[in-house]
């Protein structure tokens, strides 16, 4: 079914199953030999969504060669070694921002991420999740019941980013003459284009100089390739319906003409750097994900550190 303005979802369906397959690839990923991350919530966060299809991927009980489509770009067995580079690039962010002195965080449409459980945050840090009310209440819920205690003072914005998200993170304590280290990950291509920009000028309303931020992005296909990578997206998911699991993923996003990343910040203040998937994975030393000239892949994928004009 096709995205609304004003639609939610829980962690089972819509982009809430998204979160919830990331965080079934990071449980992978930290489970691989040799693993570059460890993210010991990710697969009792997954088992407790309760999504049959990612419980068995996450046990070895159901292989992604099976249900992967062998001529699509795009494949389930390259999400773990790809999710890796990610959570590692963000982590990465994380640490260098609070080396750096900052102090206060913010972790833009949060979904099952438990950054602020698992990383060695400085004693005075302020982390603020900012997600849907059902994926906070879940989340926080569960952790809980798992025992696990925040590593830094946590902030929970029940709240979809749609809204005025920007008065309920002040109304969290959050405070804009503070340098912030923000992320964005998974999330701009869930976003309306316009709705991209205006995330994007609110971070920059709410951030003092010195503030950092890390967000991902697809690069831009021309117009005529929009229903090719729909298709793609439909084969790559084909064969989950044979195992239950069904989810119009080539639905999820909305199309129209988006703002370059890069050049949008720079006009904001922001100096930005760039580095693709492909990139990540071979600095950390995992396999390749093949790229095609025809279509987007996720070796495409670009992720921008920025820094406000100091």
């Amino acid at each position: 079914m096709p995205r609304t303005d004003n639609d939610t979802w829980d962690l089972a369906t819509s982009v809430g199953a998204t979160a919830t397959m990331v965080a079934a690839a990071r449980a992978i990923a930290s489970n691989a030999d040799n693993a570059v991350i460890n993210d010991q919530f990710a697969e009792p966060l997954v088992r407790a969504v309760g999504i049959d299809f990612f419980t068995r991927w996450i046990t070895g009980d159901l292989a992604a060669a099976d249900v992967d489509d062998e001529e699509s770009g795009w494949k389930l067995e390259h999400m773990p070694d790809a999710m890796a580079a990610r959570t590692r690039f963000f982590d990465s962010f994380f640490e260098d921002a609070a080396r750096a002195g900052v102090r206060q965080a913010v972790i833009l449409a949060s979904g099952l991420d438990a950054r602020a459980y698992r990383l060695p945050w400085p004693a005075d840090m302020t982390v603020f999740e900012v997600d849907q009310p059902q994926v906070i209440e879940f989340k926080t819920t569960t952790l809980q019941r798992l025992g696990a205690a925040p590593t830094a003072d946590l902030r929970t914005v029940a709240i979809d980013l749609r809204q005025d998200w920007p008065r309920a993170l002040a109304d969290a304590g959050f405070d804009k003459t503070k340098p912030t280290a923000w992320i964005a990950e998974g999330l701009l291509g869930y976003l309306p284009p316009d709705a991209q920009d205006r995330l994007m000028d609110n971070v920059t309303a709410l951030s003092a100089r010195g503030s950092r931020l890390a967000v991902e992005a697809i690069p831009d296909r021309p117009e005529q390739d929009t229903e090719k990578a729909k298709e793609m997206m439909r084969r790559a998911t084909a064969k989950w319906r044979e195992h239950g699991f069904e989810l119009d993923w080539e639905e999820l996003g909305f199309e129209g003409e988006r703002s370059d990343v890069a050049v949008y910040l720079g006009n904001l203040g922001w100096r930005t750097d760039g580095t693709q998937m492909s990139r990540l994975l071979a600095d950390n030393n995992l396999a390749a994900v093949p790229q095609d000239n025809d279509s987007v892949s996720m070796a495409d994928t670009i992720y921008y550190s920025s820094v406000l004009g100091e």
